[in-house]
């Protein structure tokens, strides 16, 4: 099954561990790391070169977990079943007391994104969410800051009822997934991340061009990469080195293009504040 089919079948990857091809010693174990539906064609690829980039220069196998929803994953960190993940910063936040903050993509120059509302291509005149009322809404994930919790944040401060305000919405549980469906009129309008919009019309501008960026949030705190709170800290160096000195290999640079990222930088918890604001708009511990 292609990338393609795959968004179409709508089937999340149950458990997909992709173990290096190599031969390694008994000890250590791999460091497991998960992983959301990414918008990359042919993301098994990708993994796979990425997971042999990180196993060289670890010096220890690497596995990947691919789960359908950010829930799932923050679930397998906060249980300490896997070491690292790429997640979203509205769990991140939620749960920072018990995930430790590994590395910050960084985009444009930034690691900061926004959140877009999209609509069809034929609608010349919605400039934001609340121009949608009563119509069908896609978001991408209930877990999700620019698919779900910026969008909310919106119609709160706009004074609606935001259990009335569409006819009817949805989850795709995919970024792209919102872009499919505005694009093909299963939704009047969606809420996905920008980054991901601005990565697509690269990639498929024939996807894209059925849409139109309707409205930018302000800017957030980019996605970033966690660790299970009781990782080693010798470990969690390493791997925070490697991952910021991807952007000074040609190999990791290699793949930083693939994903349309510079590279990753450490962070802080302040890059996620404007999550935290909103969140306690919202009322969300």
């Amino acid at each position: 099954m292609d990338r393609r089919e795959f968004l179409e079948a709508g089937v999340a990857i149950s458990t997909r561990m992709l173990m290096p091809s190599r031969a390694w010693a008994a000890d250590p174990g791999p460091l497991v790391i998960g992983t959301t539906p990414v918008f990359l064609d042919d993301e098994v690829a990708f993994l796979r070169e990425w997971q042999e980039y990180l196993a060289e220069r670890l010096q220890r196998p690497v596995a990947f977990v691919h789960r359908g929803t950010y829930r799932e994953i923050s679930e397998l960190v906060l249980g300490e079943k896997i070491d690292a993940a790429w997640v979203c910063g509205f769990p991140y936040m939620r749960f920072h007391d018990r995930m430790r903050l590994l590395a910050v993509p960084t985009y444009q120059g930034k690691p900061l994104y926004r959140s877009y509302v999209i609509v069809p291509s034929s609608d010349t005149k919605s400039a934001s969410i609340l121009d949608l009322r009563g119509k069908i809404y896609a978001f991408s994930d209930p877990d999700s800051n620019s698919g779900w919790l910026v969008p909310q944040a919106e119609l709160q401060r706009g004074g609606n009822d935001r259990a009335t305000f569409f006819r009817k919405s949805f989850f795709t549980y995919a970024h792209r997934r919102v872009v499919d469906a505005v694009a093909a009129g299963v939704a009047q309008g969606g809420s996905v991340d920008g980054y991901v919009w601005d990565t697509l019309q690269i990639l498929h501008p024939e996807l894209t061009q059925k849409t139109r960026v309707a409205s930018k949030s302000q800017e957030f705190g980019f996605p970033p990469l966690v660790v299970r709170a009781n990782l080693p800290a010798a470990e969690f160096r390493q791997l925070q080195d490697v991952l910021v000195r991807m952007q000074s290999v040609q190999a990791g640079l290699a793949l930083l293009h693939k994903l349309n990222l510079d590279g990753f930088q450490p962070g802080s918890d302040q890059l996620f504040g404007g999550i935290a604001a909103n969140m306690h708009l919202l009322g969300i511990a």
